[in-house]
């Protein structure tokens, strides 16, 4: 693949984030998207690399000689891109032509067993907000226990206290 140097450099966004490092993969929760992502090594170390002066090319150099493993530029657009989609860039990096348009199994065929191996993978949960995660049912609703009803009481007949 021809090399390509977009018109803005990825920088990882680090406002509103907790985020949590394992030893094999890193936990991001978005504190304005109530969302919970899980990063495995490969796109955790792609964000990482997102300072905003590193082109996709240098971070497939970097990435490679740190995993031991091969690793292409194609890899690196195939974390931004996941990256773009769940808003952990400060601004959305636009992808390559090529890649325009293809889902991340086509992405992931193009570029052979290599990729599937050392591809980089983002899981993404939605978490309730304090206000859904404290919703309770009022009286008469269905129930199977207290602390799903707003009395706290649920009652025998599977109904919740008034």
């Amino acid at each position: 693949m021809k090399a390509i140097i977009p018109v803005r450099l990825p920088r990882m966004r680090q406002e509103r984030l907790i985020i949590d490092e394992l030893p094999d993969e890193v936990l991001v929760y978005d504190l304005e998207r109530h969302k919970a992502h899980c990063l495995n090594q490969a796109a955790a170390l792609v964000w990482k690399h997102c300072d905003g002066r590193t082109a996709p090319r240098v971070i497939a150099r970097r990435l490679q000689s740190e995993l031991d493993l091969v690793f292409t530029e194609e890899l690196v657009w195939l974390a931004l891109r996941q990256l773009n989609k769940i808003h952990l860039l400060e601004e959305p990096v636009g992808l390559p032509a090529q890649l325009v348009g293809m889902s991340r199994r086509e992405m992931i065929r193009a570029m052979g067993i290599a990729a599937a191996v050392s591809a980089p993978l983002i899981t993404s949960i939605i978490s309730p907000t304090a206000v859904q995660a404290s919703t309770c049912f009022p009286g008469g609703h269905a129930c199977s226990t207290g602390v799903q009803c707003c009395s706290l009481n649920c009652l025998g007949n599977g109904t919740c206290h008034a």
